[in-house]
């Protein structure tokens, strides 16, 4: 064994030994991603929905708009009860808080009229009493949800039985409850909490805390005392794991036995939500007969009143991703305990996922150092492939939760750690030319570099390019009232802000030259539309300046913003490598580079921000441009012909636009032939400018000065109308 290979050994070891430990210690990211892998498998293969004989009795939209908005009066909730009574409802359960005085009731609502007769307000029917009427001597069961306030605590209707010792610090801790009416609380034969998920932050319900406590005393959950009332059992029985304080294993409810965690939680097994379930609550109060098929649903039945309209806000997510009403959740932990098909998560579950990663992270290690990292790969994914199948077979046969994904995550990060440290001095020029040029150039190129023979040698070819340059306005104002820090700060900021637009076009950085940025597209390599691309890349820049500006994000106060100037032209020119042989760039020279650099300073003539040239403008015809008029560039014997840049492809189809294209053509027309009636297209086209909210304003009160020497003198076809 080399050096390098105990080295490469120790280090795969230490890994796995940290993946172990992280394991163990079971962080946030990896219980979620557990139990994404667990909500998976529901989704595969869902608990296959069957018509038992639960039932929810649905406050949905249409009772609202039949009976008017919720909260309803607590008369109606009596007629309620009596009418499921009637009908033979085994339990009627429901998922609502009454904790507050029926605000509805007669007696509430004359209370406080001054100088009412106390005999006569005794006379007036009070909504609670009715309810509380209803239910008695009926299997109802009332819910109540936890509250940080106070220390109420409803009482309990059930007994608890113990195979062991009382386990009242495993369930999760009731601080408070909501207050349920005196009346009501006496009257009913069952009280269980509805809370699904206290304390969970997931959004996704998949486990439900079938038991609370408060340290003294267990508090069912609604669906238990419902099942409970139903089969008229008086006790749950409790067991306990052997020898373990404070564990919960199962809860007998009558003749039915429910596996729990150790906190007393029903992982749920859901099915997709079906509306042979529900039954609407208008059914049930309509004073016509009720439908035989309504009452043959509700005889015998575990009912559930709830709701389901989207204001009231009682909707949850299952592990299948659907969005359903939460009392559907607790008809389906009835249908779940009904059914016998439960899931559970055994202890040995952790310890074996432990182990798993360090075995298998151990092999891998081994693996790549001494025989190859494709023969390590290969075993990886035999391993995978067993781990995903043995958790899929006990899921589906067992209803047994095993994580697949630990032991695979772990494994894969421990191959490629392995591999890269075998490969370390293999990849080291690589490496070493990504870090000198990756910095500068864009990926395209530097993938260039790294994959072709010779890539880095002197020399050049003639493309076709879109070259632009960038350029701040008023540098030199601004250096002089920072320090050389805060410059450097500055432009660092705009420099990243700005470039990055280049690369996310499929550009490549040319230079920083000071406060400007040079940048070209369709080379090194083919870049279709690369005109159109350089124009979506200016506009961006120009909504990012925006951006910053408005964040004051170089930090100058006092309202003051930065502004840009960008040229753009498309043309022949020569690109490729540069310089020395020991020290050169990948960069372009040529007649179109010094077109784009004039076409840029340009832009403070015109009071533009991005101009391009006639042969840009032509190839990116879908944007937003008008024509600035011939300019005569610094060095160039002809004048240019150039567009100022608006906006994007929306911007260019909206009416706005459209007018104000057409008062610009007829402008530049008069202008050409200097008409005396410029001025007034000037004024039609300024006009039209300051409607549509566009920065053109400045240029066509520049023109307008301009338009006082006209007269009817000969047309001069190159003059230009910025100038």
């Amino acid at each position: 064994m080399t050096r390098a290979q105990q080295i490469g050994v120790i280090v795969g070891l230490v890994i796995v030994a940290i993946l172990t430990i992280l394991r163990a210690s079971d962080p946030q990211v990896m219980r979620q991603a557990r139990e994404v892998a667990f909500d998976e498998y529901q989704r595969i293969v869902p608990r296959a929905f069957q018509d038992m004989p639960v039932r929810v009795v649905d406050i949905d939209e249409a009772s609202l708009k039949e009976f008017g908005q919720w909260p309803w009066p607590r008369d109606r909730m009596a007629k309620l009860v009596d009418r499921l009574s009637s009908m033979g409802a085994s339990a009627i359960a429901f998922d609502i808080l009454f904790s507050e005085p029926d605000r509805l009731s007669p007696r509430t609502v004359v209370r406080d009229i001054a100088g009412i007769d106390p005999l006569l307000l005794a006379r007036l029917p009070d909504n609670d009493e009715i309810f509380a009427h209803a239910i008695a001597g009926k299997p109802v069961v009332l819910g109540f949800a936890l509250s940080n306030e106070g220390n109420n605590r409803p009482g309990m209707k059930a007994g608890f039985a113990f195979t062991g010792e009382p386990p009242f610090n495993a369930p999760p801790r009731i601080l408070g409850a909501t207050p349920l009416r005196p009346q009501l609380e006496a009257n009913a034969a069952g009280i269980g909490h509805i809370s699904l998920t206290p304390g969970d932050p997931s959004a996704v319900v998949r486990t439900v805390p079938l038991l609370l406590s408060d340290g003294q005393q267990l508090y069912p959950n609604l669906a238990l005392e419902a099942l409970r009332v139903a089969q008229a059992a008086s006790t749950y029985l409790l067991a306990d794991a052997p020898d373990v304080q404070d564990t919960i294993t199962q809860v007998k409810i009558g003749e039915f036995i429910v596996p729990v965690t150790a906190a007393g939680e029903l992982w749920l097994y859901v099915t997709p939500d079906n509306a042979i379930r529900y039954v609407s609550a208008r059914e049930i109060l309509t004073d016509n007969t009720i439908p035989a098929e309504t009452a043959a649903k509700i005889d015998g039945s575990i009912v559930f009143v709830g709701t389901s309209a989207a204001g009231l806000q009682d909707i949850r997510t299952t592990a299948l991703g659907q969005n359903v009403p939460g009392v559907s959740l607790q008809a389906q932990i009835v249908e779940q305990i009904l059914s016998g098909r439960f899931l559970s998560r055994p202890d040995w579950a952790d310890g074996l996922e432990i182990l798993g990663i360090a075995l298998v992270g151990t092999v891998l290690v081994v693996l790549t150092t001494f025989v190859s990292p494709a023969m390590a790969l290969a075993c990886g994914l035999l391993i995978t492939a067993l781990a995903l199948a043995a958790s899929w077979l006990a899921f589906l046969y067992g209803g047994l939760l095993v994580d697949p994904l630990a032991p695979i995550i772990s494994g894969s990060i421990t191959h490629f750690s392995a591999t890269a440290f075998r490969f370390l001095v293999i990849d080291r020029e690589r490496r070493a030319v990504r870090a000198a040029f990756g910095h500068y150039l864009s990926p395209s190129l530097l993938y260039r570099i790294e994959h072709t023979q010779n890539a880095l040698r002197l020399g050049g070819d003639d493309r076709e390019l879109t070259v632009m340059f960038v350029d701040v306005r008023n540098f030199t104002e601004i250096s002089e009232r920072l320090t050389p820090a805060a410059v450097v700060g500055f432009l660092n900021t705009f420099l990243d802000a700005l470039s990055r637009h280049v690369i996310a076009n499929e550009g490549t950085l040319d230079k920083f030259i000071g406060d400007s940025i040079m940048a070209f597209w369709n080379a090194p390599v083919d870049v279709s539309d690369h005109a159109s691309k350089a124009v979506h890349a200016a506009l961006a820049m120009r909504q990012t300046l925006a951006r910053l500006n408005a964040e004051d994000a170089f930090g100058f106060g006092g309202g003051q913003t930065v502004g840009i100037g960008i040229g753009i032209h498309t043309g022949l020119a020569c690109v490729g490598n540069m310089g020395a042989e020991t020290h050169f760039n990948y960069s372009a020279v040529g007649d179109t580079v010094n077109i784009a650099a004039r076409i840029e300073t340009a832009c403070k003539d015109v009071c533009f921000d991005i101009l391009v040239s006639e042969n840009t403008a032509r190839l990116a015809p879908q944007y937003a441009m008008l024509e600035a008029g011939a300019l005569p560039l610094k060095g160039k014997s002809t004048r240019t012909r150039t567009f100022a840049v608006l906006g994007d492809e929306s911007l260019a189809q909206l009416a706005g636009f459209i007018e104000l294209k057409h008062a610009h053509v007829r402008m530049m027309e008069a202008l050409a032939a200097r008409s005396p009636a410029a001025r007034e297209t000037v004024r039609t086209a300024t006009r039209k400018a300051a409607e549509f909210q566009t920065d053109m304003v400045e240029f066509y009160r520049r023109i307008s000065r301009r338009t006082e020497h006209f007269s009817h003198k000969a047309p001069q076809r190159d003059d230009t109308p910025a100038k």
